[in-house]
């Protein structure tokens, strides 16, 4: 992976942020839709410590 996918994982992660934030807003909020997107949202934030994590061991062992 590279590091365009992990701005490409960032720009998603804010995007659902945004969803969740508006439906919230909303007079009668989706619970389910809210869930659903907060689920996708934690995905997204540990693929991106994951890969972090691995770049970072990985640079270590190439120095």
């Amino acid at each position: 992976m590279t590091d365009r996918f992990l701005d490409y994982l960032a720009r998603e992660h804010a995007r659902l942020e945004d969803e969740i934030r508006l439906e919230s807003r909303r007079p009668r909020p989706d619970e389910i839709l809210i869930a659903r997107l907060k689920k996708l949202k934690l995905a997204l934030k540990d693929q991106m410590q994951s890969w972090t994590s691995d770049h970072a061991s990985s640079d270590r062992l190439t120095a």
